[in-house]
């Protein structure tokens, strides 16, 4: 079934070489046509994640891609079409989509293609014009969450907490009944975590003696696992934190890669997607308040620039409007 608006062709940001932001440009392009188990997505928002600019670089190209590219790997609309196999959504319906394999284009432009597999409606409590930003830091954190497999009221700590699987991480751990010590990025990280339920925040650019001192009062037996979203000294400082036999869980990427030491399980994941996990990441998050934190928004037309900006410090994430 197709909506009969859709045009044959559509506003996108695109790339024809492999290079800087500068090479993401404004584009006209035709919407991209949909196979039997495909879904159509009017995008509404996208993400604007390090993966995009991966892509860009040449170094995460999808299968199948072929210049003009158009990046992104995350977006939320309404489904403008649906192929002859796809049942559990329909023409109209408001989703969320994280498309690892995307061959005719990412959620860079009006319309997007993408395996139905992927697509699920949006939750209750995510507004859509946030929701671009969501699916692959959530999927990500959850996966995460699972590698650790704290049980309810563990304590988990979870480093980078402020970022952009971070601050979805805090909320994602809440729901699952675990005691949640986030490391955040400055005042305003603080600040972000502590709204976001977590029961104690730090600031991770503080003193580690008095960091690791803090987090000993709260949990002075250890806690159960770390879930690393950024590497480097002070995570391998504050990984005197973990009892023994606790594990460190970090998403594939995280550089430099955390240290192992003696007592403790250190082990890399990637963030997992499909129609089971995408049905019980929306349980969690009708659970209560959900929160997408958007740093700064960008139009379609100044993808460029919030490429660039993915290159310095924010808290939560970058979102690109398309409708």
């Amino acid at each position: 079934m197709v909506d009969g608006d859709v045009p044959e062709r559509m506003q996108a940001a695109a790339f024809d070489e492999f290079g800087g932001p500068e090479v993401i440009t404004p584009r006209i392009l035709p919407v991209p046509e949909i196979a039997d188990d495909e879904v159509l997505l009017k995008v509404w928002s996208a993400g604007v994640g390090v993966w995009d600019a991966l892509e860009r670089e040449g170094a995460l190209v999808p299968e199948g891609a072929a210049f003009p590219i158009v990046p992104g790997a995350e977006g939320a609309g309404t489904v403008a079409a649906v192929g002859g196999q796809v049942t559990d959504v329909a023409v109209g319906d408001l989703v969320y989509v994280y498309g690892r394999r995307r061959p005719k284009g990412g959620f860079y432009a009006e319309y997007a293609a993408t395996k139905a597999q992927y697509v699920a409606k949006l939750p209750a409590g995510v507004p859509v014009e946030h929701a671009g930003a969501m699916p692959a830091n959530a999927l990500t954190a959850l996966s995460g969450l699972d590698v650790l497999g704290l049980p309810a009221g563990e304590w988990v700590l979870i480093f980078g907490a402020s970022g952009g699987q971070g601050h979805l991480a805090v909320q994602l751990a809440k729901r699952q009944g675990l005691s949640v010590i986030a490391v955040a990025s400055g005042a305003e990280g603080v600040a972000l975590v502590t709204r976001l339920g977590a029961d104690l925040s730090v600031d991770g650019h503080g003193d580690v003696v008095e960091v690791l001192a803090r987090i000993r009062d709260v949990a002075p037996d250890g806690v159960g696992g770390i879930l690393a979203m950024a590497g480097g000294e002070t995570l391998d400082r504050l990984t005197e934190a973990l009892r023994d036999g606790g594990v460190l869980a970090y998403p594939n990427g995280v550089q430099p890669v955390p240290r192992e030491r003696p007592g403790v399980t250190v082990r890399a994941y990637n963030g997992e997607t499909g129609p089971e996990r995408l049905q019980r990441l929306n349980e969690l998050i009708e659970a209560g308040p959900f929160e997408v934190h958007v740093a700064e928004t960008f139009p379609l037309g100044r993808a460029a620039e919030a490429h660039r900006r993915l290159q310095t410090s924010y808290p939560g994430r970058l979102l690109l409007t398309v409708t």
